[in-house]
């Protein structure tokens, strides 16, 4: 009798140091990788968080070969040539995205989310007020005309024009958190959401919160299903190997979309150091070349250590109750050869500091952190930037 033996190959594996290399190199921060304009740095991390508006500016200036011009060059894209859209994304989250991932995002994530917050609105209005959906709808006619003659405003300039933007209702009537709220900034973040308006340029600084509002460009529809995909095949390019944990808690998806996206992708997977299941796109296994050691000083909400839900292969799960906040926003941190080793804040004066949370890494790694904080010094040029969700060491370094 004829015996058969069956035989199996083993699963690629991609250790921890294959995936600090790729995270050097994809993500534009060891110095020979280095990216020249903002636009490749937004594609090569699939979207820059944007709900800090500093972080946007920080995150270019830290990736970019001359980080002597990061705000202009992010204004240019932003305000200027479009190329970068500024738009609500992934966890209802708002987000910096190359303009050709705008309608990917939209159809894949953001619509459903506009689906959710435009219901959430309406019951909050009727609950609260005497308001209701053909009041809201007229308003939103009147705003969008508005908006439209002027080309640029901000909500307060909306509102001389539609007063009843004034209006207010009473938002979680009965709940912990109940307040009052102004229709104007709920009706304009969900026209934001549903990609009807979009922000313009901020008052005042770079560092300011506070935005001019204008008419979108359309987008085309895209079937869900296929942007999942599409947005999947980004993420990966720029984040694999990644697990299915990682993938639904950056996009917000539920973990049916996750894997049917994987499995449209045909994604491939990879054993991993910790025992988990990565994920890589189909040609995309060999390894990568060391590109050197590297000294990196990243602001808080950085795409990087904010692109992967599970993170202990470069932040030691000890040091997370002095980097992050209680809702899971990370601090600035200091990087050294794929890990974060530290924090750094800005004293009242400006002055850069920062504190290791690992013992000494020796003097190669001294002079390129000192030299990345005089790089950072120079091109701030005295800016004082405060992160908008404040961390226990970030704190403490800049009282």
């Amino acid at each position: 009798m004829a015996t058969f033996y069956a035989m199996t190959l083993a699963r690629p594996r991609m250790t921890t140091e294959e995936r600090r290399r790729r995270l050097a190199v994809r993500h534009h921060l060891a110095p020979a990788a280095r990216a020249a304009t903002v636009e490749e740095i937004a594609a090569s991390l699939t979207a820059l968080h944007g709900t800090d508006p500093a972080t946007v500016h920080l995150a270019a200036g830290a990736r970019l070969t001359d980080p002597a011009g990061p705000v202009a060059a992010m204004e240019r894209a932003l305000y200027e040539d479009r190329t970068l859209i500024r738009m609500h994304g992934m966890r209802h989250t708002v987000f910096v995205i190359p303009a050709a991932l705008a309608p990917v995002v939209q159809a894949s994530t953001t619509d459903a989310v506009a689906a959710r917050e435009r219901a959430t609105l309406l019951k909050q209005l009727k609950a609260g007020s005497s308001l209701d959906e053909r009041w809201l709808a007229d308003v939103e006619r009147s705003t969008l005309e508005a908006l439209a003659r002027r080309g640029e405003a901000t909500a307060t300039e909306l509102t001389a024009d539609e007063p009843r933007l004034r209006e207010q209702f009473v938002y979680g009537p009965g709940t912990s958190y109940e307040t009052v709220q102004s229709v104007s900034s709920r009706l304009l973040r969900l026209l934001g959401t549903e990609g009807r308006v979009v922000r313009g340029r901020p008052l005042g600084s770079w560092t300011s919160s506070r935005f001019r509002w204008a008419i979108a460009p359309a987008l085309p529809d895209l079937p869900p299903a296929e942007a999942r995909a599409t947005l999947t095949r980004h993420w990966l390019a720029t984040h694999g190997p990644a697990t299915e944990a990682d993938l639904a808690w950056w996009t917000g998806w539920k973990i049916t979309d996750v894997r049917g996206a994987l499995k449209a992708v045909r994604a491939v997977p990879v054993d991993l150091d910790d025992g988990a299941t990565g994920h890589v796109l189909p040609d995309d296994t060999t390894p990568t070349e060391p590109p050197g050691p590297w000294a990196a000083f990243l602001p808080a909400l950085d795409p990087t250590p904010m692109g992967w839900q599970h993170r202990d292969w470069y932040v030691d799960p000890a040091h997370r109750p002095a980097l992050f906040d209680r809702s899971g926003n990370i601090g600035p941190t200091l990087w050294w050869d794929g890990r974060v080793i530290g924090a750094w804040a800005q004293r009242p004066d400006g002055e850069l500091i920062w504190r290791l949370l690992t013992d000494a890494p020796g003097d190669e790694a001294t002079t390129a952190i000192e030299a990345e904080a005089s790089r950072l010094h120079t091109w701030l040029n005295g800016t004082r930037v405060t992160p908008r969700f404040r961390t226990p060491l970030e704190r403490e370094l800049s009282a």
